[in-house]
């Protein structure tokens, strides 16, 4: 009787023996992953994306010009107007009797080719540019650091941007009766503004 009680003890002490350090190991494991999530919980601050998105939008009016800053603040895109050839696609082929045409930018969706005369949509440019230092979340930059990435990108080399980025058909990815609206909201702005200078130089001139 004693010798099978002091076998089954010896056989204990080997198994624990054998299979205490993978549990200590398994348990010091989850206990680091526990103090890794929270101290990640800690660093997350919940401002952090309206503070980046407020030092944007000061990076992005030292940048544009003030109409084109006081067009972002007050309808939420920017008109770029055209240089290059005029953009074409499938449907609606280059004439050389098309009149000029400008871009609408818009923060994390496509550019919109447009002829202003007119209102006539033209294609949509998809481009994006990743915020590849954050340490955690969405790669996505700021809203008004995808405008302005945008419009360097437009402003700088706009033959390269339209010819790398994917095109598409308007409308593959906005609503153009969302960018019909939005160009009516411009016109309207538009003589808002001209209406503003023309006052400013009435004054002026007294």
């Amino acid at each position: 009787m004693w010798l099978i009680y002091g076998a089954a003890v010896i056989v204990a002490g080997v198994l624990a023996a054998r299979f205490a350090p993978a549990k200590i190991g398994a348990s010091l494991s989850a206990r680091r992953d526990v103090r890794r999530r929270g101290d990640e919980v800690e660093r997350y601050d919940p401002g952090r994306e309206r503070r980046a998105e407020q030092r944007a939008r000061a990076l992005l009016r030292s940048c544009v010009n003030p109409d084109e800053w006081a067009m972002y603040s007050e309808l939420g895109f920017i008109r770029v107007w055209g240089q290059a050839a005029t953009p074409a696609s499938d449907a609606l082929p280059r004439r050389e009797s098309d009149p000029p045409y400008a871009y609408l930018i818009y923060p994390h969706k496509p550019i919109v080719a447009y002829v202003p005369q007119t209102s006539r949509l033209l294609s949509e440019y998809c481009v994006e540019f990743g915020d590849l230092e954050r340490p955690y979340g969405s790669d996505r930059l700021p809203p008004s650091d995808d405008v302005l990435a945008k419009w360097l990108a437009l402003t700088a080399d706009e033959h390269r941007l339209i010819t790398t980025a994917n095109m598409h058909l308007a409308g593959r990815q906005i609503d153009p009766a969302r960018v019909r609206r939005d160009l009516a909201r411009l016109g309207i702005w538009d003589r808002e503004q001209l209406g503003r200078a023309q006052r400013v130089g009435s004054v002026s001139e007294l």
